[in-house]
């Protein structure tokens, strides 16, 4: 049986509110997990109490969000606030917001005309380990640019997607009990120009490039999202289920 996904696409959303949901979501998983640890205890152990732990429910395997955040650089865990470039007058008058996030890798943007991807998966349904689940979640990307006639790479020692040497696609993800959070960050017509105030992910040979350059036709974020949603569910073996973001915020609560 193939584990079950449920996806929500919840248009703009600041940063600091999807990464309350993701916290939420990803503590859903882990207590899930706990329950079904100790349930498998107590059956070893003889006879116990079957009740479901309060809010369990009927809990899918993880959960795929997409959204759009409005302009804000978000700082990873191991990042260095030198790679921030713009002065706080600037970001004032360019009505960019600054968060210090608990994801891993360094400095990014986020804005209008980037598809956000945040996968909330239980790694161990999936019968992934961090380094796969990341190699796989780079797989998405870049058969989803092959759509569009983008040749889009890896490259060795540097997370996210890339064409020659500029980053198409940002990736940083927090993992607990092996229920990862957070995700990618795919440049489709989004604002290069918003990269000037920043070393992105800390890389300073390196550049950005998005959709919009790269083809002589840029696709709308539509088009994009849903072969992208193809895509991940063909690379992770799941079935998707389709959720309006009022039934994940009922499903949560």
């Amino acid at each position: 049986m193939h584990p079950v996904v449920h996806f929500s696409d919840l248009g703009s959303l600041s940063y600091n509110e999807a990464w309350k949901l993701q916290e939420h979501l990803q503590q859903k998983l882990i207590e899930s997990k706990r329950y079904t640890w100790a349930v498998g205890e107590r059956t070893a152990n003889g006879p116990g109490d079957s009740e479901k732990p309060p809010g369990r429910g009927f809990l899918p395997s993880g959960y795929l969000l997409f959204l759009e955040h409005p302009h804000v650089y978000t700082i990873g865990k191991s990042g260095k606030w030198d790679n921030l470039l713009f002065s706080d007058n600037i970001l004032r008058q360019k009505g960019i917001e600054v968060v210090k996030t608990d994801r891993g890798g360094d400095i990014t943007y986020h804005g209008p005309g980037q598809l956000v991807g945040y996968p909330v998966l239980d790694l161990e349904q999936f019968g992934l380990g961090i380094a796969s689940y990341i190699e796989r979640l780079e797989e998405v990307i870049i058969r989803t640019a092959a759509h569009f006639g983008i040749t889009a790479r890896r490259i060795p020692s540097r997370t996210g997607v890339w064409v020659d040497n500029n980053k198409l696609c940002a990736m940083g993800i927090k993992c607990s009990r092996y229920v990862c959070m957070h995700g990618f960050a795919l440049n489709i017509r989004t604002d290069l120009d918003f990269f000037h105030g920043i070393i992105p992910c800390g890389i300073s040979d390196g550049g950005v490039t998005s959709f919009e350059k790269l083809c002589e036709q840029p696709p709308d974020k539509k088009s994009v999202s849903e072969l992208l949603l193809n895509e991940f569910q063909d690379i992770f073996n799941c079935s998707i289920v389709r959720k309006t973001g009022a039934d994940l915020q009922t499903e949560v609560s």
